[in-house]
């Protein structure tokens, strides 16, 4: 197993070397030249989204729990393509029209035009925190993988992980970010697929994996759960509103909408869904199925479930069944999930506290070897504090990761969607809705009442829509931006339907006139 490990180490570290060899200049580092394949971006997109929540997270609480649980993944699956449809090529368009923003505050400065530079700052000190988190939750399923793997140490494991994640992200940047997800996200797919296979030509009935949880006790649990199957049972309507609208956060998420910015043409926006889509689909299946086979699993077997919350579900099972350097190389992909994630994250966050705040700040345009210099080592910085919040973890994988999609999807998408979409926006109204976005959801979670049942994203988007729409009808657009509007559409418009032609043809041929679409 340690074997298959650092062969999997190996192959990162490998593709971090590539990649710095292909990142010469800071723009290539933050977001590689907008030069992005689009089957690379379907499954970027894709695995730096999922994280260690899919392989231990989901089949966790879809074990503990049961199928109720289910309502999360519908959410998503429909954000997921939503996101693709709607969002990406006109992101990908207006990003460059709009002053060529290669990060996501630096294009509302630039959509909006606002020379106070506070909704930049506000935005890229709401991806710091929130991020800091979302890094935390990725060391947790590292140092958790580890002591569930090897019987380890959890802090000595989180510290492995977090280091190679580190390296190859310091080294190639974007690129590094963008290819090493295809690798594991091909792993993720494979082992989500062959693990529950395999684990259910084990059992003496297949089929009992339909009936058994709700019959039987399983599992670490003394007693049957009656209502395992029912998706309705336990949860009420204020819970699946909740759950379903995980799929609302896609459209504020840093860490996949950077792909849309980073692909070759809006055009190519179709064949990246496609490949997104069915990659998470089958990904999902692969959850729901390790969840079900594992009722009858353990229990018939005798293995046990190293992690009450269930959560090490995945990584018991493949231990149980393979050779262990087969095992070992099944369960990279949990290695996979955990650093796809955090590397994206480390990329968007670093990202954020150099071209979003030490450039806003400084009073001299330093140079492009210093910009380089400074992203790399705000990614070792980021990494550092991320490790040490997690040194003592007071909340599961799922709880860390849905405060901080909470966060980004009520402070970044409506204001993402209107910048899409309503010429009207004005800088204003993008800061105050951001900011009660993310003051929504912060109150709403450390808050104990009936109502907080409801996850926070729901009235974090609510709100800052409300707000966001109130107050740029009260304020004015700037001058120029209804024009940049109106070429960004002519120029998404003519990409999307002359796949041929080159993005920067597209905009030579569409600036100034009258929009087509």
């Amino acid at each position: 197993m340690i074997v298959a490990i650092v062969l999997y180490f190996g192959v990162m570290l490998a593709i971090g070397y590539y990649s710095w060899r292909r990142t010469k200049k800071y723009d290539e580092y933050v977001l590689g030249g907008r030069d992005l394949p689009p089957f690379v971006a379907g499954i970027s997109a894709g695995a730096s989204d999922m994280s260690g929540w899919l392989l231990m997270g989901l089949p966790g609480a879809l074990f503990v729990t049961g199928m109720s649980e289910l309502w999360i993944v519908i959410g998503l699956l429909i954000g997921t393509w939503a996101n693709w449809k709607w969002v990406a090529p006109r992101l990908r368009s207006y990003s460059e029209v709009a002053g060529n923003s290669i990060t996501l505050p630096s294009f509302f400065e630039n959509r909006t035009r606002d020379t106070s530079r506070a909704l930049r700052i506000a935005a890229a000190v709401i991806i710091i925190f929130f991020f800091t988190f979302y890094v935390s939750s990725g060391m947790v399923a590292g140092g958790k993988y580890y002591e569930s793997t090897f019987g380890g140490d959890y802090v000595t494991g989180m510290l492995i992980v977090g280091a190679v994640t580190v390296i190859y992200t310091f080294v190639g940047g974007f690129l590094a970010v963008s290819y090493t997800d295809v690798v594991q996200g091909a792993l993720m797919f494979l082992a989500l697929l062959i693990v529950p296979v395999m684990a259910l030509f084990t059992l003496d009935n297949p089929a009992d994996i339909f009936s058994f949880a709700a019959e039987n006790p399983y599992g670490p649990f003394p007693e049957p759960n009656t209502t395992y199957f029912n998706v309705f049972a336990g949860v009420s309507a204020v819970t699946i509103i909740g759950n379903l609208a995980w799929g609302l956060g896609y459209v504020g998420q840093p860490h996949i909408i950077t792909r849309f910015m980073a692909l070759r043409s809006p055009a190519e926006a179709a064949s990246a869904r496609r490949t997104g889509t069915f990659w998470v689909t089958l990904c999902y299946i692969g959850a729901i199925l390790t969840a079900l086979v594992g009722t009858v699993f353990f229990t018939q077997t005798g293995a046990s479930v190293t992690d009450p919350s269930g959560e090490t579900i995945f990584l018991d099972m493949a231990r149980v069944l393979f050779h262990p350097l087969v095992a070992g190389i099944i369960l990279t992909a949990v290695l996979a999930a955990i650093m796809s994630t955090m590397s994206s994250q480390l990329l968007i966050t670093s990202s954020a506290l150099i071209e979003d705040l030490y450039r806003v700040a400084g009073r001299r345009r330093p140079s492009g070897e210093t910009l380089l210099l400074l992203s790399r080592a705000m990614v070792v910085l980021v990494a550092l504090v991320a490790i040490a919040l997690a040194v003592n973890p007071s909340d599961t994988i799922l709880g860390l990761v849905g405060f901080a999609w909470a966060g980004f999807g009520a402070a970044f998408g409506p204001v993402v969607v209107a910048s899409l979409y309503w010429k009207r926006l004005t800088a204003q109204g993008a800061l105050a809705g951001m900011i009660v976005g993310a003051l929504t959801v912060f109150i709403w979670g450390s808050v104990d009442s009936p109502l907080t049942e409801l996850y926070e994203i729901v009235p974090g988007v609510i709100l800052a829509t409300a707000v966001m729409v109130a107050v740029s009808l009260a304020t004015r657009p700037r001058p120029g931006v209804a024009d940049e509007f109106d070429t960004a559409l002519r120029v998404n418009s003519f990409a999307v339907s002359h796949p041929e032609a080159t993005f920067a043809e597209a905009l030579e041929r569409n600036r100034g006139g009258s929009p087509s679409v």
